[in-house]
């Protein structure tokens, strides 16, 4: 790869000092800047780099997820962030776009949606914003690449398979009020041997299932993102449900009018294919929790782990 002129270097070493200075607006005329001149700033742990902007139409631009600029640091500027990723169906997330626009009530909403599937963004509706990433994305980074554009207090990931019937905002919003909720959605699972999980009821439970989770934004600053070593769905939700709770949080599921479609992912991959994917996922969770009885709402740990048994199939996304 050609090395990025000079002139390009001091502008982007510019724009890191004025992103320290929390300066967003001459960060991001610098990087606008830096990109007019056909170059792309990656910020990474390192600081950031320089790459060569690929030469296609701006209509068919997909980002690599690392790419997408964060606002996290900034002040909110909406009540509510709702979040959804189309790895196909984008049906179902119009589903989900009209019916949340239906229920918004007096919240000032954000609507967000993470595509790796190319659908031209004009589909979603103009008020939506739309990041588009390359097709070989995984689900923890490319759930992430959208939840760094969050400008709401509240933020919600949700399914396309999860229809709101009703004000879903109002009830969320209050329930994450309680300095101590750190995390809620309609649908919890329970554990008492972090083997089998089961569906559980309003209260306090030990995960909310990510087909709808809701969260207070400095959540994401406090104890991080999605684990982006998930490439597919299953037990990231979980995963991120135990981090939120090793901070001394509480996850409570809180009734809400929703309806529940097909999980598509689920039934439309092949049955081998999920069960190797899931159980990879699965010990991953288990080899950073598997002791963690504490976080459990009524734990019963085995006398002697021989590793996991059935679990409790809950679709989560």
């Amino acid at each position: 790869m050609p090395e990025p002129p000079e002139e390009l270097t001091r502008l982007a070493q510019e724009r890191a000092r004025a992103r320290a200075a929390k300066d967003f607006a001459k960060a991001d005329a610098l990087r606008e800047e830096i990109a007019a001149a056909g170059w792309t700033v990656v910020d990474d742990p390192t600081g950031f780099r320089l790459d060569r902007a690929e030469p296609e139409p701006a209509t068919d631009r997909r980002m690599a997820a690392a790419e997408v600029e964060s606002v996290l640091e900034q002040p909110p500027s909406s009540d509510v962030s709702v979040h959804w990723l189309v790895e196909g169906w984008p049906e179902d997330v119009e589903r989900g776009l009209t019916a949340f626009r239906a229920h918004a009530g007096a919240h000032d909403v954000q609507l967000v949606v993470t595509d790796v599937t190319g659908e031209d963004p004009a589909r979603w509706g103009g008020e939506v914003e739309t990041v588009r990433l390359e097709k070989s994305t995984g689900w923890g980074a490319a759930r992430n690449a959208g939840l760094r554009r969050s400008t709401g207090r509240v933020v919600i990931v949700v399914d396309g398979s999860v229809e709101p019937a009703g004000d879903v905002l109002g009830p969320v919003v209050e329930a994450l009020s309680e300095d101590k909720v750190g995390v809620c959605g309609p649908f919890g699972i329970t554990t008492k041997d972090l083997r089998e999980f089961d569906e559980a009821g309003p209260g306090e439970v030990d995960a909310i299932e990510g087909y709808f989770m809701a969260f207070r934004r400095e959540i994401l600053s406090e104890v991080g993102m999605f684990d982006e070593k998930f490439k597919w769905y299953r037990t990231a939700d979980i995963e991120f449900s135990f981090r939120i709770k090793d901070q001394g949080y509480r996850a409570v599921v809180v009734e809400l009018p929703v309806r529940k479609h097909e999980h598509r992912m689920w039934f439309n991959t092949d049955p081998a294919e999920r069960a190797r994917w899931s159980k990879r996922n699965y010990y991953r969770f288990l080899d950073r929790w598997r002791d963690r009885w504490d976080l459990c709402v009524s734990p019963d740990p085995p006398e002697h782990d021989h590793g996991p048994g059935h679990r409790h199939e809950h679709g989560v996304t």
